[in-house]
């Protein structure tokens, strides 16, 4: 068996005119090559531009800019072959496109996307691209798990046997399917950065100069409205960009991945990250070359089995089950709230006010969010969602403050990873416990404690640390549920030993809506 998606030919076996239609996340040569369902080689093809996108939500501007840039990027190095249309919205640009025949696309990466093609007379939907699995394969596979036993292990493992990834015959690379336990090593004592030559880091252009006037423009007239600042571009915008990024990262930075890829260092937020999740999720890298480069990395001895399988863990592991959950579960899935967690999410949160915040740990991600649009998974994690979790702020409002405010988030990858993963509100089905911890985590897999006002290690009293505080009562208004998950069961056992218990709920309901 194997997953790969195809990419061997469609023509359609027509003479009817055909148009082939890139949305703004398809961006890669994946998307325009011939295949079994694919455009041919001098298929005409249509980009629209759509202003509509940015008034529907405040994105971070950095975002806003790096999707618009790349767009047009790619509108340029597709030169006459392109229709390339700017309009209020997609559907008064198909208008002014005035396509004569059939257009095909590309499996949009949204229910509304999809919904919106799928409704259009003379549209094709063409099998999704850019990603290892199809959907169909993982259908096959989760009716089979009796669609209630979907967890990512077995997930993962079914990915990497049946592709090939990471394999030596029918036994997985090193002896051992994962290497977890060798990559959750809190950051080098004393350490400020992990001194690693620096990510890629592309050089703006004139293109990106228009795109930050038009930006500009629009949001004096208000047009549109931003969070967070803009500029200079850090993430790729072209697929030139793109393979540079991931060379510089296979070469220099993936052997030091694994062993502190949950690890959070202050003056150094990248460390070893891959800086890839951007210019994959705006499909100018497709998932296959990345693991192949990172295999090719381990089998030439250039970096270890635990960073490689980390890495690949988090393509062909993590993004391809996000993907698939994304399309397998309901459509009322996003509005799964489990914990009956209503709370709004503040002010000083939603617009990244860092400087609201006291604790060091929030303080610090929340700043770097403002400045970038971007921090690793563990801050994600267990720094923002583990706080939005403690505080029961309602889970569809913090997928829509993720989705607006990362350069690599979409629908699709934002409604598991924030229902699902983060804020538990699926009650278990994608996850087995939530993901949340006292400041004792975030003290042993950082330095961020350390300078801090509060004390990891008090849970009341004026220098009491909020997610130590708030872990116990997050346990405390959930106990009933928690305690029937047998990996939570010794969690909420232990609150029958606090002997601060009524103090520190008291307390936690005074500061349950203010900048920690």
């Amino acid at each position: 068996m194997s997953h790969k998606a195809d990419a061997t030919d469609d023509s359609g076996g027509t003479s009817t005119p055909t148009t082939h239609w890139l949305f703004g996340d398809q961006l890669g040569p994946h998307f325009t090559r011939p295949g079994t369902t694919g455009p041919r080689h001098d298929t005409p093809l249509l980009m629209i531009e759509a202003r509509s996108v940015l008034r529907r939500r405040r994105f971070h501007r950095a975002k806003a800019h790096l999707v618009l840039s790349a767009i047009r990027h790619r509108a340029a190095e597709l030169g006459d072959r392109v229709r390339y249309v700017k309009a209020e919205t997609y559907r008064q640009g198909l208008r002014e496109a005035a396509v004569v025949g059939d257009i095909t696309v590309h499996h949009p990466t949204s229910h509304a996307a999809l919904d919106f093609v799928s409704s259009l007379p003379g549209v094709r939907v063409l099998p999704a691209r850019g990603f290892l699995v199809p959907n169909d394969d993982f259908a096959t596979w989760a009716k089979g798990h009796g669609s209630t036993r979907l967890r990512h292990e077995d997930f993962y493992r079914w990915v990497r046997r049946g592709g090939g990834i990471l394999m030596n015959g029918d036994e997985p690379a090193g002896g051992h399917w994962n290497f977890d336990t060798d990559n959750r090593e809190a950051p080098p004592k004393g350490a400020a950065t992990l001194d690693l030559p620096s990510p890629y880091r592309p050089q703006e252009d004139d293109i990106d100069a228009e795109v930050r006037e038009d930006l500009d423009r629009w949001e004096r007239a208000g047009d549109v409205s931003f969070v967070g600042k803009d500029g200079p571009r850090r993430f790729p915008a072209t697929r030139r960009e793109a393979l540079a990024a991931l060379d510089r990262f296979i070469e220099h930075r993936l052997p030091t991945f694994g062993a502190y890829e949950d690890a959070i260092l202050t003056a150094d937020p990248v460390m070893s990250h891959s800086l890839l999740s951007a210019p994959l999720n705006l499909g100018l890298l497709d998932p296959d070359e990345c693991v192949q480069r990172a295999e090719a990395a381990w089998r030439s001895g250039q970096a270890p089995i635990n960073s490689v399988e980390g890495f690949v863990r988090q393509i062909a592991g993590w993004r391809e089950y996000v993907w698939h959950l994304y399309w397998y579960f309901e459509r009322d899935y996003r509005d799964r709230n489990a914990l009956r967690h209503h709370a709004p999410v503040p002010d000083w949160f939603a617009e990244l006010d860092a400087d609201a915040v006291q604790a060091r740990c929030l303080s610090t991600v929340l700043g770097q969010v403002r400045a970038t649009g971007w921090t690793h998974h563990i801050p994600r994690l267990m720094v923002l969602g583990s706080h939005a979790l403690q505080r029961g702020w309602d889970p569809a409002a913090v997928t829509d403050w993720f989705h607006r405010c990362f350069v690599d988030a979409y629908d699709w990858v934002m409604v598991p990873n924030v229902v699902g993963m983060s804020q538990f509100a699926d009650g278990g089905r994608m996850t087995t416990k939530p993901y949340t911890s006292g400041g004792a985590y975030v003290n042993r897999m950082s330095d961020l404690c350390g300078p801090c006002a509060y004390d990891p290690k008090h849970r009341t009293g004026d220098d009491a640390c909020p997610y130590s505080g708030g872990y116990w009562a997050f346990l405390h208004r959930h106990r009933t549920v928690l305690e029937r998950n047998a990996r939570m069961v010794r969690a909420v056992r232990g609150l029958d030993r606090l002997t601060d218990l009524d103090e520190l709920l008291a307390q936690q309901a005074r500061v349950r809506d203010e900048a920690p």
